[in-house]
């Protein structure tokens, strides 16, 4: 009776995993087509890779996207983490409503409306202080605006489950309140930090409607290139791009899992009254 029940629910499962990984099969397949038409196999051929690495422009905004992601995560980094430390630490100050409200704003906000008053913000900047001129610095702050809230959200729910006697035990050793933080809270909250940045540094990566708006003249991101080049028809070289990034992605998934499983060995080798099997 159990299998009989069980067998809708793996068909659904199998049908939601086809259509997610079926298409990006396809899409590394036809990178290998030698053919420059899309849809038509005209043999195996490595040819779009090697123009893949000629392509300039590509290469430009990719090196521009991951710098991008760069400084914006890092930056969220920082400004989150503070965030929710006086969220979490502080329960009562003026205005920690309204900081509430404006940390999860930008994660129920549309894009578009972001990267509108994003773009009159940095108009009018530039208007009265003249600066920032669109570009680098505009985009960078804008991913900021809205990676910030994933951080803050983040570390947040770890640093309300965190112990915070240990951190007063240290501060009755003589350590400081800034000491404190950084050697006992810190490391605690470490896996979220790490996790926060990388969920920025994809997120930064990945944006394109925000970018298309607070970009300047000559500040084209990988999304934004992609997606001007899409509309005048898919590229086999799009194709071995999109294939090296689904690559790397893979390679770094297998690579965190890797070292996940490692340290659940270390962890349970560590342990008290463990028998280690060979």
């Amino acid at each position: 009776m159990e299998r009989r029940s069980s067998l809708p629910l793996l068909s659904v499962l199998f049908l939601g995993i086809a259509l997610l990984y079926v298409p990006i099969l396809v899409l590394i397949a036809y990178s290998f087509n030698a053919s420059p038409l899309v849809n038509v196999w005209g043999g195996f051929s490595t040819a779009w890779y090697a123009q893949l690495l000629h392509n300039r422009q590509l290469l430009a905004a990719a090196l521009l996207s991951v710098e991008v992601a760069l400084a914006a995560s890092t930056a969220a980094i920082v400004l989150g983490t503070l965030a929710a430390t006086a969220l979490v630490r502080f329960a009562r100050f003026p205005g920690r409503l309204l900081l509430t409200g404006m940390v999860n704003a930008p994660l129920v906000m549309p894009e578009i409306i972001t990267g509108i008053t994003q773009l009159l913000l940095f108009v009018s900047m530039v208007q009265v202080l003249g600066w920032p001129h669109r570009g680098f610095t505009t985009i960078v702050l804008s991913h900021v605006t809205f990676c910030t809230a994933y951080v803050t959200i983040t570390v947040q729910s770890r640093l309300q489950a965190a112990d915070r006697s240990l951190e007063e035990a240290a501060q009755d050793l003589g350590a400081t309140p800034a000491r404190a933080f950084m050697e006992i809270t810190l490391p605690i909250i470490a896996p979220a930090i790490i996790s926060s940045w990388l969920l920025c540094f994809t997120l930064s990566l990945d944006d394109l409607v925000i970018s298309s708006f607070v970009a300047g003249p000559g500040a084209s991101t990988l999304p934004m290139v992609i997606y001007s080049k899409v509309k005048l028809g898919v590229s086999p070289d799009i194709n071995a791009l999109a294939s090296l990034i689904v690559c790397g992605v893979g390679v770094c998934i297998v690579a965190a899992r890797g070292l996940m499983l490692r340290g659940e060995r270390r962890r349970a080798l560590e342990a008290p009254g463990t028998t280690v099997r060979s």
